[in-house]
């Protein structure tokens, strides 16, 4: 366009300059609508009772399998960037049919859950209440002819709860996907003395493809078929608002949308129907897709991250599970100082 064209056209038209906000930093802080902070992430953690010492896990870089004797040092590391709570994931010494060493009193959750309630007490704990890491099958329900029993499974889910609760978790995060696990385990925590207890429930937790390094992680892999029939179908969003309202009718405290990059969606719909906190988990896929591109160069790692974040939080999750949480809190408090 010719200087004069452009200036006939100034004169005559009238439009916004939305760019006079962005022409500075301390300006586009100033009028910045979503804000990412280390008090949104929880940090997953998992814990292996086999191992003395940390072993990195290959398909997740920077994260690691973590023995008892190195939880101490993990979860003050984690206080100390002022992320609030940590979500534990245990490997047992011993699998069998009915995952016994998931509610066993001395089990590796619930051992954990114990040194670091002795040394961070102000730590949130959280615990994933599930049979997959523990069973010999892989699934997350007790298995009778190849199928998933639904109710038998729900005993052995309250079970584990208690025992989580009497090790002094802070919250119960049941994932299996059993209907009625959040009523069942509810009722076993109240009947038990632990009313005050809180359940951050897997609502909706889809059959997701993204899952497969944390499968890597947590050996949890099914040795036959797989998880469909029990995990919602990644088509379905009306069917996400209907397990997060029972959830919510069963007594959950908080609810859950797993994963999260690719279901912003259904993030966004739960925000505007449900006024309970809700938290978003940035799954093991969408951690290591992000980590493998960086370490080849072809994108900025800390700026991709970031930008991944904020957009889960702007969706309109409270609360974020993530594996990037001690890297980005660290990005956080570098670009705060």
């Amino acid at each position: 366009m010719k200087l004069e064209l452009y200036e006939k056209t100034k004169k005559e038209l009238e439009f916004d300059r939305p760019r006079r906000l962005r022409k500075l930093e301390g300006l586009r802080t100033l009028v910045r609508e979503t804000r990412l902070s280390p008090s949104d992430f929880i940090y997953p953690i998992f814990v292996d009772r086999r191992i003395e010492k940390r072993e990195p896990i290959e398909a997740m870089p920077g994260i690691f399998h973590h023995a008892l004797a190195d939880l101490e040092e993990e979860v003050t590391e984690v206080a100390a960037l002022n992320i609030p709570a940590v979500l534990l994931f245990g490997l047992p010494s011993h699998k069998d049919e009915y995952a016994s060493e998931a509610y066993a009193s001395d089990g590796v959750v619930q051992e954990a859950t114990r040194i670091i309630k002795k040394a961070n007490p102000e730590v949130v704990v959280a615990t994933d209440v599930c049979l997959c890491q523990y069973t010999n099958h892989g699934h997350c329900g007790v298995v009778h002819g190849g199928r998933i029993a639904n109710d038998e499974t729900l005993g052995i889910l309250s079970k584990i709860a208690v025992s989580h609760a009497e090790a002094g978790a802070d919250l119960i995060g049941p994932s299996a996907m059993m209907d009625g696990q959040v009523a069942a385990i509810r009722h076993s925590l109240d009947e038990q003395g632990f009313n005050e207890i809180g359940i951050m429930a897997y609502s909706s937790k889809f059959a997701s493809s993204f899952y497969s390094p944390f499968r890597e992680a947590a050996e949890s892999s099914p040795l036959w078929g797989n998880r469909r029939t029990y995990q919602m179908d990644y088509p379905n969003r009306r069917e996400a608002m209907r397990e997060i309202e029972s959830d919510i009718r069963q007594g959950a405290d908080i609810v859950m949308v797993k994963p999260a990059l690719s279901y912003l969606d259904v993030i966004h719909e739960a925000r505007s129907k449900f006024n309970h906190p809700l938290a978003a988990y940035n799954v093991s896929g969408e951690y290591s897709m992000i980590k493998a591109t960086a370490q080849r160069g072809w994108i900025d790692e800390k700026m991709v991250t970031l930008e991944v974040l904020t957009a889960i939080k702007r969706a309109g999750a409270d609360l974020i599970i993530s594996y990037f949480a001690k890297d980005a809190s660290k990005w956080l408090k570098g670009s705060a100082a």
